[in-house]
C-alpha cells in the first residue's frame, strides 16, 4: 500500500519544516512569514510533470532536486536570497512508497544545501502522471530586484556558464550515442540544474535586466527584448559550449534553442564590462558576452561568417 496523505505528511514532510517557526510544524492551513524591514518578498512557482519535464526512470531524489532548483533559479534571476517553499505532490493510486521516500530525501538534501525550509503545500491524488509543483519565497533588498524590463539599446548581452548541456543530456538519455566521459556530465546538467544564487546577488547593481534560461537562450532573450522594448544581435559562435557538448551533433543549436540550462542571461552597460572578469573569477563561473542590444526591434542571430541564421524555433513552448 502507498503512504496515506497524513502519514506522508507526518513521516516524510514534517521533518522538512523543522527550523522555520512560521511553518507551524505543518499543522495549520497556512504558514506565517515575516519579511525583514527594507526587503521585498519574491515569489515564484514552477511545475514538473512526469514524461514532460523529467523522465519516468529519473532518480526520485534528483527529480526533487530539480523541482527545487528550477525555482531557486527564478530567485537567482531576480537577485533574491532563498527563504522557504511550499510543495504540491500529485500522485497516482498505489504509487510506490520508496519513490516518495527517495524524493523527500532529495528535497532534504537540497534545502539544506541552499538554506531554506518547507513551510506548507498539499498532497493529492491524480489519475494522470506524477505532477509536482513548488512555490518558492525569497528576499531581496527593496528596490534592488533584477527585472526583465531594464535593458536599453547599446548594452552588452551576457550569459553565465555554458549552454546546451542540458539539451544534449536529454538527447543522450533518449538514445544519442556518446562516450561515458561525455554523456555523464551532460546528463548531470539535465537532471541537476545549478541555480546561480550568488551571481544573481552580485548582479543587483551591475545588470540592467536579467532572466534565467529555462526555455532556451533565444526564447528567453525575447522575453527581455519584449519587456524592455529593444532588439538584439547575437553572435552564435560566441555562445559558450562545454567541452563535453562541443563535439556532439547539434550542440550549437542546442545552445541557442535548448531548454533546462538554468544559467543567467543578463544585460549590462558597456562601461561595466571590466567587472565581468573579476566577477567570473570571484564566483568561479564563466561569464561571456554574446551580443548587443539595439534600438531596432527584432532578434538577429549571426553565424561565424556574419550571415543571419534562420531557425525554425527559438526554444521550448508548452502549447
Amino acid at each position: 500500500m502507498s503512504l496515506g496523505e497524513f502519514e506522508l505528511i507526518d513521516r516524510l514532510l514534517r521533518p522538512l519544516a523543522v527550523g522555520f517557526p512560521g511553518a507551524l510544524n505543518l499543522r495549520d492551513d497556512a504558514a506565517l512569514v515575516d519579511v525583514p524591514p527594507g526587503h521585498q518578498l519574491v515569489i515564484a512557482k514552477d511545475a514538473l510533470v512526469a514524461g514532460v519535464h523529467f523522465l519516468h526512470d529519473d532518480p526520485p531524489d534528483l527529480v526533487a532536486g530539480k523541482l527545487l532548483r528550477v525555482n531557486l533559479s527564478d530567485l537567482a534571476a531576480m537577485g533574491a536570497e532563498p527563504l522557504a517553499y511550499l510543495a504540491v505532490i500529485a500522485r497516482p493510486p498505489e504509487f510506490p512508497e520508496n519513490w516518495l521516500e527517495e524524493f523527500v530525501r532529495g528535497l532534504e538534501r537540497d534545502q539544506t544545501a541552499f538554506g531554506l525550509h518547507l513551510i506548507g503545500g498539499d498532497t493529492v491524488g491524480t489519475t494522470g502522471p506524477v505532477f509536482l509543483t513548488l512555490t518558492i519565497l525569497g528576499l531581496v533588498p527593496s528596490g534592488h530586484a533584477l527585472r526583465r524590463d531594464g535593458a536599453g539599446p547599446g548594452q552588452l548581452i551576457c550569459v553565465s556558464g555554458t549552454l546546451g548541456d542540458a539539451a544534449m543530456g536529454l538527447r543522450i538519455l533518449r538514445g544519442l550515442a556518446a562516450p561515458e566521459d561525455v554523456s555523464m556530465p551532460l546528463v548531470e546538467r539535465y537532471r541537476t540544474p545549478r541555480p546561480r544564487i550568488a551571481l544573481g546577488r552580485a548582479l543587483r547593481d551591475i545588470a540592467t535586466a536579467a532572466i534565467d534560461i529555462s526555455d532556451g537562450l533565444l526564447a528567453d532573450l525575447r522575453h527581455i527584448l519584449d519587456a524592455s522594448g529593444v532588439g538584439a544581435r547575437i553572435e552564435a559562435a560566441a555562445v559558450p559550449l562545454s567541452e563535453a557538448a562541443r563535439g556532439l551533433p547539434g550542440a550549437r543549436l542546442g545552445a541557442l534553442t535548448g531548454g533546462d540550462d538554468y544559467e543567467l542571461l543578463f544585460t549590462i552597460e558597456p562601461g561595466k564590462a571590466p567587472l565581468l572578469s573579476k566577477l567570473a573569477e570571484t564566483l568561479d563561473i564563466p561569464l561571456t558576452v554574446i551580443g548587443t542590444t539595439r534600438e531596432e526591434p527584432g532578434l538577429e542571430v549571426i553565424d561565424e561568417r556574419g550571415e543571419p541564421l534562420v531557425l525554425d524555433r527559438l526554444g521550448w513552448q508548452h502549447f
